[in-house]
């Protein structure tokens, strides 16, 4: 089942919604961001964290919107897509909420994707039983009657292909024992013991999860908004390790739910000329030693020489001075994006110096080339680990389409020291803009960007 009915913006579920405006809502859009740790498609704990929900007028926070006690976006059976690059490599259906580091988190279980079906009866059948004819041919139905002058052996029926094996329904006795069918009528004995999985034992749940953990799939108010559903675990939905904290091992990929089956949308640029990526991301990777304060200082100038020693030095030329190597950048993260068919290029550069954290410093790039092949910077960040309360750093997670309309908007985690905020920026018309910045996932308090 996929959610297909949504409410009008700034409007609170009361609990049922207009049967008169139900049919012209559109379908929601929900954007999370799955985190885990371990192998991706069999993580050893997982979560994932609501960041919107797009009602067809405006971006909705995911870790709010239409909460009973849990939002929307993690209610029990939603089934989310989730994206590499724009690409689905794989499902997430939720099983159940909880709250994590002062927010909503969802917790469930990461599927492969389904295999694609084939249609066995739409392969054509070869006919081989013609051995003096090397090519196969269609297998032809014989007519009805074709065969009815054959005789069958004594107590068999007659068939059209006597090659082919036959089953026979073994002869049943007297007994009172009868065959088990989906049509039997047979009344249920009441007094027949029943098998039933237990409930969950309290140790079973994570202690570190904090309340209002359950599952939620048999959510009964038929008004109520949903997303993609999965399929229905039932009320003993397994409990899978939770992931709770920032671990430094934390992985994340974009997560959507939409009842709507639209296609992939890749987001990696495509360059026509294979150096300019090469130059591109040099120039980018010198402007962020320039804001880190890493770049190398021009070579001094050599002192002046006498009259002597220039004449010796014409005699014997001095070799180069080496090249000094640029500074590293640590934690670097480079993608370059095509946002948009044919939108050109959007280069991404995240890094940051080495050191202690109070020392280290953070920078973000946002820039596309200009007509004369040169990086044009059209958002910069910049942060260190003294202040990461006040001026939380940036961390790419990826590009996604949050209003699906076919055009793609940078993710990022706002990562302070005791907090975080996801936010999505859009490029456009050589600008990059904030377009929702979300409340949700403070470990402290609400983080100011």
């Amino acid at each position: 089942m996929a959610l297909a009915v949504a409410l009008p913006a700034f409007a609170q579920y009361p609990g049922q919604v207009n049967q008169k405006d139900a049919g012209k809502a559109p379908t929601l859009r929900a954007v999370a961001v799955l985190e885990w740790t371990g192998e991706a498609g069999k993580p050893k704990a997982s979560r994932i964290v609501p960041i919107t929900v797009y009602d067809g007028q405006q971006l909705q926070d995911g870790g709010l919107y239409l909460s009973r006690p849990e939002p929307l976006a993690v209610a029990g059976d939603t089934e989310y897509q989730l994206k590499k690059n724009g690409r689905t490599i794989g499902l997430f259906d939720v099983t159940h909420s909880g709250r994590v580091l002062g927010a909503w988190a969802g917790f469930g279980e990461w599927k492969p994707l389904p295999k694609p079906k084939t249609d066995l009866a739409s392969i054509p059948k070869i006919d081989d039983e013609d051995d003096s004819d090397d090519k196969p041919v269609l297998h032809r139905k014989h007519p009805a009657g074709a065969d009815a002058g054959k005789s069958a052996p004594s107590g068999k029926p007659a068939s059209d292909d006597t090659g082919r094996p036959t089953l026979h329904k073994p002869a049943q006795d007297d007994s009172d024992s009868k065959p088990v069918s989906s049509t039997d009528t047979t009344p249920i004995d009441p007094d027949r013991p029943v098998m039933k999985k237990p409930k969950p034992a309290p140790d079973e749940v994570p202690a570190d999860a904090q309340g209002n953990v359950s599952s939620l799939p048999g959510v009964t108010d038929p008004d109520r908004p949903r997303l993609m559903r999965g399929k229905s675990s039932g009320n003993s939905a397994k409990l899978e390790p939770t992931l709770m904290g920032l671990p430094p091992d934390l992985q994340q990929a974009v997560a959507v739910s939409d009842a709507r089956n639209l296609p992939d949308h890749p987001w990696s640029y495509k360059w026509a000329n294979p150096d300019d990526q090469g130059k591109m991301k040099e120039q980018l990777e010198d402007i962020a030693r320039k804001e880190l304060g890493i770049a190398q200082p021009p070579p001094a100038p050599a002192p002046a020489k006498s009259t002597s020693s220039r004449r010796r030095a014409a005699k014997k030329p001095a070799p180069p001075p080496p090249e000094a190597e640029p500074a590293p950048l640590e934690d670097e993260q480079y993608r370059v994006f095509e946002l948009a068919y044919g939108s050109g290029a959007t280069l991404v550069l995240t890094a940051h110096t080495d050191g202690a954290l109070a020392d280290e410093k953070f920078v973000t790039l946002i820039a596309q080339p200009d007509l004369y092949g040169n990086v044009l910077v059209l958002f910069k960040h910049l942060t260190d680990g003294a202040h990461l309360d006040e001026n939380p750093r940036m961390r790419l997670v990826d590009a996604v389409d949050a209003l699906a309309d076919n055009r793609g908007e940078l993710l990022f985690e706002l990562r302070g020291a005791t907090s975080r905020q996801f936010a999505l920026y859009r490029v456009l018309r050589g600008q990059a803009e904030k377009l929702f910045v979300s409340f949700g996932g403070n470990i402290g308090g609400p983080v100011s960007d």
